[in-house]
């Protein structure tokens, strides 16, 4: 497990080096899972060692979220006579996202052929 831990941090130190030696616009961390991923496709064996601790981290990743919502409540007056406005943002970038996630599903679905099972055609008992 710590083998997997320090993989997984090794590709993140990588990617933050990368994207902050380099200047590009891409996070380090996507850099990271992106070497990550080119790992896994070329050594088969590094996914397998890798994916217990990974699902691991995922299980247990709503607890990332804990910091977060402490810089949030520590910063409210900053954030109050802002928050009418961050609300209608992120009110009206949640719609959007909504709205550009269904017709990018019904966009594949023509493209493929695939336009959703159909209805049975006798009611369930």
């Amino acid at each position: 497990m710590i083998l997997a831990v320090a993989i997984l941090l090794v590709c993140q130190l990588i990617g933050e080096t990368l994207a902050r030696g380099l200047g590009l616009p891409v996070p380090g961390p996507v850099l990271g899972m992106a070497l990550l991923l080119v790992g896994c496709l070329l050594l088969p064996g590094l996914a397998a060692r890798v994916m217990p601790t990974a699902q691991g981290v995922l299980a247990h990743l709503s607890l990332l979220f804990v910091p977060a919502g402490v810089g949030v409540i520590s910063h409210l007056d900053v954030l109050g006579g802002s928050g009418p406005a961050l609300l209608l943002v992120l009110v009206a970038s949640t719609a959007l996202a909504l709205v550009v996630g269904v017709l990018t599903f019904v966009l594949v679905a023509r493209v493929t052929g695939d336009e959703g099972a159909q209805a049975p055609e006798k009611p369930l008992q």
